[in-house]
């Protein structure tokens, strides 16, 4: 696919990611939209986002145009484009997306089942960014798109960590270096670095943290008064479950935050045998094998779900026969 041919008729385009929105979301959103305008200057094009965390917001270039708001003054956008999610977590952007004369989805979540008229999903790819960067004409990157692509290649992949991590990715991240950007400061504020509200958050999910399955599991949970007391919001428990993970001899980690509207997200991550998208997609959730996500409603029991959850992968490590003893 190339988008230029896809697009190449519209004078407004609206673009759009998911709802608490991570690097590639926004490096995606942001890289592909300034492509757009560099290469169609006659052409409105528009992102919607909800606010960006204080370092993607200063490592993004464009991230002054998001349109946080959802509002705008078009009924109907010639085309409207969304990256990194299916419709149904794009937030207040659904309605355009829907309404738009065409609709294009590019994603790189398994569970996707690509909701628009034209549809780019690849499981296999490392990140939304890598799939902007196979959509566009290299010859046409200057600093600013590389930039954006880059930042969300590390944050998807764990700074090139992660199995969905492949030559191709390493190829397209190693060629965006070579615009010049300072690419060391980049990976230390949007993926290291936390601010100390965030580390605070972090002390607490860890403090109250369980280890399930003889230590292959690890389980952490934050209600929504946990977070706030400590001065943090929704988008201050990001990385947790990475760090969870991290954990020695852990094979998968578990951990939910409750929002302000009583509902729990639940993120998993797993290093190598557990499936977590499949956990995900029984609750309603996906994503990929290795890291997935699912809303769980408010009037059902976090605890017991969470068990629910723990007994799945208990089974999926039995049929590895990775739990001989089969430990609590």
């Amino acid at each position: 696919m190339q988008i230029l041919e896809e697009v190449k008729d519209c004078k407004t385009i609206g673009i759009s990611g998911h709802e608490n929105p991570d690097g590639d979301c926004a490096g995606s959103c942001l890289g592909l939209a300034l492509y757009l305008r560099k290469m169609m200057p006659g052409a409105r094009v528009d992102v919607f986002l909800e606010p960006l965390r204080e370092d993607l917001y200063n490592n993004l270039p464009g991230a002054d145009t998001v349109i946080t708001n959802f509002r705008t003054d078009l009924e109907v956008y010639d085309a409207f484009i969304v990256l990194d999610s299916a419709k149904d977590r794009i937030s207040g952007a659904k309605e355009l997306f829907e309404r738009a004369e065409k609709t294009i989805n590019i994603d790189h979540h398994i569970s996707n089942p690509g909701d628009g008229m034209v549809n780019y999903v690849n499981g296999s790819s490392s990140s939304a960014c890598e799939l902007v960067y196979e959509v566009i004409d290299h010859d046409q990157i200057d600093t600013d798109i590389a930039q954006n692509l880059y930042v969300g290649m590390v944050t998807d992949t764990g700074c090139f960590r992660f199995s969905s991590t492949s030559r191709k990715t390493m190829q397209a991240a190693g060629e965006l270096m070579t615009y010049g950007f300072d690419f060391p400061r980049i990976v230390r504020e949007v993926y290291f670095e936390k601010t100390f509200v965030q580390q605070r958050v972090l002390g607490r999910a860890l403090s109250k943290a369980k280890s399930c399955l003889g230590g292959r599991c690890i389980v952490s949970k934050l209600d929504h008064l946990a977070i706030t007391a400590l001065g943090g919001v929704g988008k201050d428990v990001e990385g947790i479950v990475s760090a969870l993970v991290s954990t020695t001899g852990a094979h998968c980690a578990i951990f939910a935050h409750e929002r302000s509207t009583g509902d729990w997200r639940v993120s998993f991550r797993s290093n190598q045998i557990v499936d977590v998208s499949v956990i995900a997609q029984h609750y309603g959730g996906g994503g990929h094998i290795r890291a997935s996500g699912c809303t769980i409603q408010k009037n059902r029991d976090i605890t017991i779900v969470i068990q629910e959850m723990v007994a799945m992968i208990r089974g999926q490590l039995k049929a590895a026969d990775e739990l001989p003893d089969d430990p609590e």
